[in-house]
């Protein structure tokens, strides 16, 4: 049986005054809010805005799965102990709608948990967008809401990605120099294998990691595995300014998406002493490290029984790590030029702290826009664009389809970013590991769902 997370909020700005509520359904293990609803109610109170909100809320996820059992997370103390049990309901506006939330579900299959109001964020917003709204004469929209970008509580970036010098050519003979083993004396050490950027890996924040499970096992019940079927869609249309309506109710009826298992190539050299390695200079060659994480990842797959199709970056490591996954699933091998790393020019073969510390300026202005490329590189902004395209392609030719991506951190990245329609600066705020997996889901209505992000749970 499936268990889904309902936050629920409501506010008066007035008490009575002009109310409004927001609720949020969320996938218990990713925290991915799967769909959001609000509305502005008129003159109430804020108790009556908050019951409106949980009957919403819980309305929402009986669409999703009728059959779920449900967690009720909320900040109205008076709500959860009421609908708990624990406290009577002796108001004339909480009972009735104390009695139409408990017919939505069946009592035993719904638990209520008091969380303060700082870990309501996301529904507190979406009841004073709801607010909002009704000032200015209307309903929320879906579409226009930013509740859950302003919710996420996403520190900053550390900035300390990359400085960097020199034109490409040096750039490509300082990949080479590294790769013989005559890195500068200031360069680190080394570094964990988790952390190890391959082109831009800066994380601020913890790792988004799914549970260990995450990949299900083929026919499993409960939903089954999230790298193939029909799960709730959520994100933007794919090169829309605008997402289009979430066919949350209708999702069954949009048949099996293209999903897309994002694949990060094993470790090269390069990747423990966290050098820029995209596509402008040397082509490294998996390590000893990243060949035995290739046969990892081939392994799970393989138990896993999904991926259908393979399609592979034409730079070396990907394609060596494509082939040791494909020999294992008796597949083939397709090259997509448009998944490659991103050009990274002067900057190959550098790390963070040596660009840093010898151009600022450029720096500076490569992380204050994605339309700013490294010398003689490729700027955020033009990956995004031959990977979206890319992506376009992908779907079309593997409609209903589980098709494996072996890639890098930047394609992975503008995959993931595009699907939740985050910014650019989302970029720095995800971490992904050598050998991980991430995975999309492409319906035909134009929404996309990420059901996993950099799961390492096979390297262990």
């Amino acid at each position: 049986m499936r268990e889904l997370v309902v936050e629920a909020d409501g506010g008066s700005r007035g008490n009575p005054g002009p109310a409004g509520y927001g609720a949020v359904v969320l996938d218990p293990v990713s925290g991915e809010p799967l769909v959001e609803t609000a509305e502005y109610i008129g003159v109430a109170t804020n108790n009556v805005a908050e019951y409106k909100g949980l009957v919403a809320g819980l309305r929402a996820a009986r669409e999703l799965a009728p059959d779920a059992t449900v967690r009720v997370r909320m900040d109205s103390k008076l709500v959860v102990e009421q609908m708990s049990g624990r406290w009577k309901i002796k108001h004339p506006d909480m009972k009735p709608l104390a009695a139409e939330a408990a017919r939505v579900f069946p009592p035993s299959r719904v638990t209520y948990e008091w969380i303060p109001r700082e870990r309501n964020k996301h529904a507190d917003r979406l009841a004073n967008e709801a607010m909002d709204a009704g000032k200015r004469g209307g309903q929320w929209q879906p579409s226009a809401s930013a509740a859950a970008l302003g919710a996420g509580g996403a520190s900053a970036s550390d900035a300390d990605a990359a400085r960097v010098v020199g034109d490409a050519a040096a750039g490509a003979a300082r990949a080479r120099a590294a790769l013989a083993a005559t890195r500068p004396d200031d360069a680190p050490g080394g570094g964990t294998e988790r952390s190890a950027p391959d082109a831009l890996s800066v994380a601020a924040g913890t790792e988004l990691s799914a549970a260990p499970d995450a990949l299900g096992a083929p026919g499993a019940a409960g939903g089954g595995d999230p790298l193939a079927g029909v799960g709730a869609a959520a994100a933007e249309s794919r090169g829309a300014a605008t997402a289009p309506p979430v066919g949350w109710a209708a999702a069954a009826d949009l048949g099996a998406p293209a999903t897309f298992v994002l694949l990060r190539h094993g470790e090269t050299a390069l990747t423990p002493e966290k050098r820029f390695s995209g596509s402008g200079g040397t082509d490294p060659d998996l390590s000893p490290v990243g060949r035995r994480q290739a046969e990892a990842v081939a392994a799970v797959l393989a138990a896993r029984g999904t991926v259908q199709e393979i399609v592979s970056s034409p730079l070396a490591r990907c394609r060596q790590t494509a082939a040791t996954v494909a020999a294992r699933l008796g597949l083939d091998v397709r090259i997509e030029d448009a998944l490659r790393e991103t050009d990274f020019g002067a900057w190959e073969g550098l790390t963070f702290a040596e660009v840093r510390e010898r151009y600022p300026d450029e720096l500076d202005a490569w992380l204050a826009s994605p339309k700013a490329a490294p010398t003689g590189g490729e700027s955020f902004a033009a990956v995004s664009r031959r990977v979206a395209a890319a992506r376009d392609r992908l779907t079309a030719r593997h409609a209903g389809r589980t098709v494996l991506l072996v890639t890098h951190v930047t394609p992975i990245k503008t995959l993931v970013r595009l699907a939740l329609g985050a910014p650019p600066e989302s970029l720095f705020r995800m971490e992904l590991s050598a050998a991980s997996l991430s995975a999309v889901a492409y319906y035909r209505d134009g929404n996309a769902s990420v059901r996993l992000l950099n799961d390492t749970a096979h390297l262990r």
